[in-house]
């Protein structure tokens, strides 16, 4: 497995592990950072525009969700408040309602005490007349007083209350009454909740409002509710924009990579380009699904949550605000320490799946050469390696969460201990305090969010960037403006002077002259690496031509329309590729609108059909994505075939009868021989005695023809492709003509 599919597997690993989510890297993962950040972000931002009335809508309805959760607690708080008042207002007014009979009790007998020591004494001077206007008076405004407890009106009441509080103090001043029930003592000491007291009276009449208190409590579900569903239809039209965004990426990119020429692909690994394709492209989905919408509620709940928190109490807020450098401190501390651990651990992440993937496809090796102990001793050694970095990875990175979690419980003492105070003293009440340490609690997740989704954006931008990349790769040539279409190709083919090199450093074909006519068989024979598959690349347009011109029926192949070009080939490769489809279906990719019985006689003419037959579903076999359910020799029968019912102008046979049994082989020869009449043909060939009967052989060494000839010819000269064929029977019991 080679370094960019192992990386490629890592980041699907990480991808899912992360605790940030999926998609994306947590604390002290490492992440990976464009080149050109900014440029990346714009261009990435770009793709969102045509959907911005859309993403208007979500920020509208992020925004109302997340002020709908911020005020949440303001509702709680309003209802405890209201119980807490009530409940304060019913005991003061009970209290006082005990008072004001009393006391009124008191005034009577003294009233009464007064009359009879009047009539005890009538010479006396009246009891009245010795008593002070001012008391006199404030007993006669104490007596006009109605009961406290038939008053219905809720500021009447406590316009009463506060006049039983002051007259008591006027009718019985301190020291003299000795049973302790001197409400001038009580307003001295309790000045600040006697009207607190009054105030809640004024507001609630005494008692307990259980119907403001259920109003708030149906406000407070509606708020949840409409939270819920502002949250929803954000979610719905995000999603829908995140899914058409990757999609026009996704359309690009097969758009793409169907014009980018096969240098592209030969200069890179297979699972390279799948990286690109998937797991970067469901990454930036992943972002733009979530993390988007994550920051935009993430940076309104701070704003939110410090606004609602000082509505409350500044002070107590800037307790709060106090512990974020505290939590910056921790999370930028944990994250280095844990770097290089995730770091390590990706990478052996890689080398393991990379060892298992080799020895699953090889198994059958690592046990005919018995090296199971040794493929087991590497797999214990990364093994041991992963276990390494990986628990330290994860422990360092799984303090975080318990740090964060002690700084805010610092605060939260901080919080308890000076709001228990302030409660005392009547500066805030129970729903305050109560909503300030929900906030503050709540406070810390939204910067942990945002902090997460930092790291989460760049990656994604060095994701996209990775995309981009191959969008801004060099496409193939296009097709001039006056292409020509051949409608009825004759199969002449000519190379003048033709010069190509895959680098300008290192040429390798010069100067190449060749002219076919039409029918002819041409075999093209040499050492590997000799360039024979590049002249045959060079012919489809697969690679430019660096200097010279190839034409086909006199006319340059650059001339012709790139489509129509590659429609006059049919090519039979000796690596197969058949996708999983049914086996009829295989073989009429060859040809669109290819009838059954087409599909039959190119089988029996690949000598396929009986072995196609025996399969359970005949010509319905599925085959499934390896097509391991035949066997190598069946698959390029059924590729064979595939060529023969697109009945192309030219032939391309690279090595087509190497996975078949020497039976087949004779068998397939008389097929194709038949097949090649009337058509050009090229034949690439390691085994000679399968192309004997070329008209004319070419013999390529370093890029070059050095010899050129039929067989018998060649052979007469004694030179490379004599001693080539001679060796191939060498030892044999057969002399080379007799084969």
């Amino acid at each position: 497995m080679n370094a960019e599919q192992k990386r490629t597997q890592s980041m699907g690993m990480q991808g899912r592990r992360g605790p940030g989510g999926p998609g994306g890297p947590g604390f002290g993962m490492p992440v990976q950072k464009a080149k050109n950040f900014k440029g990346t972000l714009k261009r990435l931002v770009g793709y969102l525009k045509p959907h911005r009335i859309n993403l208007l809508v979500v920020l509208i309805f992020a925004i109302l969700s997340t002020i709908f959760t911020v005020y949440s607690p303001q509702v709680t708080r309003e209802a405890m408040n209201k119980l807490t008042d009530g409940y304060r207002a019913r005991i003061a007014s009970e209290q006082l309602t005990e008072l004001q009979k009393k006391v009124t009790d008191q005034i009577k007998e003294q009233i009464q005490k007064s009359a009879q020591a009047q009539q005890n004494a009538p010479a006396q001077q009246p009891a009245q007349a010795q008593m002070d206007p001012e008391k006199m008076k404030a007993i006669q405004e104490f007596m006009k007083l109605p009961m406290l407890d038939t008053v219905e009106d809720y500021n009447q009441k406590a316009d009463i209350s506060k006049q039983i509080i002051d007259l008591s103090s006027k009718l019985m001043p301190a020291g003299q009454q000795g049973d302790g029930q001197n409400p001038s003592q009580n307003v001295k000491m309790t000045q600040e909740q006697i009207e607190n007291a009054i105030k809640a009276i004024r507001e609630t009449g005494g008692k307990i409002d259980y119907t403001a208190i259920g109003q708030l409590a149906l406000v407070l579900i509606g708020i949840y509710i409409a939270s819920s569903l502002f949250s929803l239809i954000m979610g719905l039209v995000m999603s829908g924009v995140a899914q058409k965004t990757v999609y026009d990426m996704r359309s690009e990119v097969d758009n793409k990579l169907s014009r980018l020429p096969l240098k592209y692909f030969d200069g890179r690994t297979h699972g390279e380009i799948l990286s690109r394709v998937t797991n970067d492209i469901d990454t930036i989905s992943t972002t733009l699904q979530q993390s988007l919408t994550q920051l935009i509620t993430s940076i309104v709940s701070i704003l939110g949550y410090v606004i609602m928190m000082l509505t409350i109490s500044p002070l107590l807020t800037l307790i709060v605000l106090l512990t974020l450098p505290l939590y910056i401190f921790a999370t930028a501390f944990i994250a280095k320490k844990s770097q290089k651990h995730f770091a390590a651990q990706q990478k052996e992440l890689g080398e393991l799946s990379g060892h298992v993937e080799e020895m699953y496809t090889g198994h059958k090796i690592v046990k005919a050469f018995g090296r199971e102990k040794d493929s087991m001793k590497k797999f214990a050694e990364i093994n041991d390696n992963l276990y390494e970095a990986g628990w330290k990875a994860q422990f360092i990175s799984g303090i975080m969460f318990p740090m964060m979690n002690f700084i805010s419980n610092l605060g939260y003492v901080v919080i308890c201990i000076v709001g228990g105070l302030w409660m005392t003293k009547n500066r805030l009440n129970l729903g305050d305090i109560t909503a300030f340490i929900q906030y503050s609690r709540s406070f810390t997740m939204p910067i942990v969010q945002t902090a997460n989704i930092a790291n989460i954006i760049q990656s994604t931008v060095a994701c996209a960037e990775r995309v981009f990349e191959v969008l801004d790769e060099e496409e193939e040539i296009p097709d001039s403006a006056d292409a020509k279409v051949l409608q009825y190709p004759k199969g002449q083919v000519s190379f003048k002077n033709v010069d190509f090199r895959y680098t300008e450093e290192v040429p390798l074909i010069q100067n190449m002259n060749l002219d076919v006519k039409p029918g002819d068989t041409i075999a093209i024979v040499g050492p590997t690496g000799a360039g024979k598959t590049t002249l045959v690349n060079l012919l489809m347009r697969f690679y430019e031509i660096n200097n010279g011109s190839i034409t086909i029926d006199g006319v340059d192949i650059r001339d012709i329309k790139r489509g129509n070009l590659r429609n006059m080939f049919g090519m039979v490769l000796q690596d197969t590729w058949l996708f999983n489809g049914t086996i009829k279906d295989n073989i009429a990719y060859g040809r669109e609108g290819a009838t059954m019985d087409e599909i039959v006689r190119a089988a029996k003419a690949a000598h396929a059909d009986h072995f196609i037959r025996t399969l359970p579903e005949g010509y319905n076999t599925v085959l499934n994505e390896e097509a391991t359910n035949i066997s190598q020799g069946q698959k390029q029968l059924l590729t064979i075939a595939r060529a023969i019912l697109a009945d192309p102008a030219i032939l391309i046979l690279d090595e087509a009868t190497s996975s078949v049994d020497t039976r087949t082989e004779v068998l397939i020869q008389k097929a194709m021989s038949n097949l090649m009449k009337g058509r050009t043909s090229f034949v690439i060939a390691h085994r000679l005695s399968t192309i004997r009967d070329a008209e004319q052989i070419l013999v390529m060494n370093h890029g070059s023809i050095i010899e050129m000839g039929n067989h018998k010819e060649l052979l007469e000269q004694g030179g490379f492709y004599a001693d080539l064929y001679n060796s191939q029977f060498t030892g044999a019991n057969l002399e080379p003509e007799a084969v």
